[in-house]
């Protein structure tokens, strides 16, 4: 019998941990393969050495973002990227990634190191948390906002009219697009915000208008209520509906019927109207700004949005929601959020509630070009309360990143948009042009 080859000390470490390994030589081909890998992978070691990378792991990253590639280009280590491969079955697996440069006895890199945890544990209980936290676009755990959510089906189911009440930014047509998505109504969910629209349009706008109704009207123009035909509409900002206006809006909820400019007959609505308002409506019936009679018509299913302020504990849940949102519509693959950047979040006050939350994660992703959003990338608003130290921004980095992106836009200029010709000029590749290109959010 033949000596057998005896295992390095290195090879049984790395085959008894669970994280896959794998390395690559500077032409991508795989030079080891762990047994972690195998089991999360699906594919043997011996399968997997000598083949390209991208061919066994088949990330979603391989093409335009590959850890190992910017790892190996100067990029430093990369740490936790979450990244979706595809199993040797066929199955789309999560996994986190970390990669980093391997260099050689000269300090020259000789290829690249990753390795990989499978997430598929984690994402099912993400996925469990998601369905009890989340309802369509609403995202809460606070136990005002669930009793509300809990109500939502048999509301849905009532058909009767909704006034939904809140500070600006709660989320109060996302409540009317809900009720309308649980209901049976089979036509449109249509929207017109009262508050946008100078009364000498808005009534044209909302019931519509016959040819030769005014100078100009060539042809019959439909309103939003014969768009929510079968469906549902949504008076938003029903607290600035002017007079005149609330008293055509009376006889539709009376009557079920409106009449389009220059019309002789009436329309038949079977529109389920849901009105959206950030100013107190018994209010402003006391003050005599708004309609009584109109005002308890609205009132059948009266549903009151809670500030961000009184549900804190949402948050964190929102902060995810909107970082998944934005890596998916920006291209990026933040993973969140650091310890001083949470405290800041969790401190402010949101007056523009959880619309504010979502543009101030919108704004670090515009500048946050890292794995983490950190205070320096959060708007000055947001961190007039933090101390000094973390509110400096890492220097040189922020310069360089301009100068690059700069000597980028220059370049294509100069070559009218030529990626090939630019990448020639730089001195560097073409995909790695490209990928620039979509750090820097380039386009030609």
């Amino acid at each position: 019998m033949p000596d057998e080859k005896p295992v390095a000390k290195e090879d049984i470490i790395l085959d008894s941990i669970a994280d896959g390994v794998f390395t690559v030589d500077r032409d991508w081909n795989i030079t080891y393969f762990n047994r972690a890998a195998e089991t999360i992978t699906g594919i043997l070691r011996g399968q997997a050495l000598g083949q390209k990378c991208f061919d066994v792991l088949r990330a979603n990253i391989c093409q335009d973002n590959c850890a190992l590639r910017r790892a190996m280009e100067g990029a430093g280590a990369l740490v936790n990227l979450r990244v979706d491969i595809l199993s040797c079955d066929g199955r789309i697996i999560p996994i986190s990634v970390s990669a980093s440069a391997l260099r050689g006895e000269a300090g020259a890199i000789v290829g690249g190191v990753e390795t990989f945890r499978d997430l598929s544990d984690l994402e099912l209980l993400r996925r469990e948390l998601q369905g009890r936290y989340q309802a369509g676009d609403i995202v809460s755990k606070s136990p005002l906002m669930r009793n509300l959510l809990d109500t939502l089906p048999a509301i849905a189911a009532s058909g009767s009219t909704v006034l939904i009440e809140g500070p600006s930014g709660s989320g109060k047509e996302l409540i009317a697009r809900a009720i309308h998505a649980l209901s049976a109504k089979k036509g449109k969910f249509v929207a017109v915000n009262i508050a946008a629209l100078p009364d000498t349009l808005l009534e044209s706008e909302i019931f519509g208008y016959m040819k030769g109704a005014f100078t100009g009207a060539n042809k019959d123009k439909p309103g939003r209520f014969a768009l929510a035909k079968s469906g549902t509409l949504l008076l938003d900002e029903i607290g600035d509906c002017s007079v005149s206006l609330q008293v055509k809006l009376l006889r539709v909820l009376q009557e079920k019927e409106y009449e389009p400019l220059g019309a002789t007959t009436a329309i038949k609505s079977d529109a389920r109207i849901i009105a959206a308002t950030n100013k107190p409506l018994a209010a402003l019936v006391a003050q005599g700004a708004f309609r009584e009679d109109l005002y308890y018509r609205l009132n059948v299913v009266r549903l009151a949005m809670p500030a961000l302020a009184q549900r804190t504990e949402d948050i964190p849940l929102l902060v995810g929601h909107f970082l998944r949102k934005f890596n998916a519509l920006k291209g990026k693959n933040i993973a969140g959020v650091s310890r001083e950047s949470a405290e800041l979040l969790l401190n402010f006050d949101y007056p523009g509630n959880v619309r504010q939350l979502e543009n101030f994660i919108e704004y670090a992703f515009a500048l946050c070009d890292e794995t983490c959003i950190e205070p320096w990338h959060l708007p000055q608003e947001l961190r007039a309360g933090c101390p000094g130290n973390a509110l400096q921004t890492p220097s040189p980095a922020p310069p360089l990143r301009h100068a690059e992106a700069k000597a980028i836009l220059e370049a294509l200029a100069m070559h009218a948009g030529n990626r090939t010709r630019t990448a020639a000029y730089l001195g560097i590749d073409k995909s790695t042009l490209w990928r620039k290109m979509k750090k820097y959010d380039i386009s030609v």
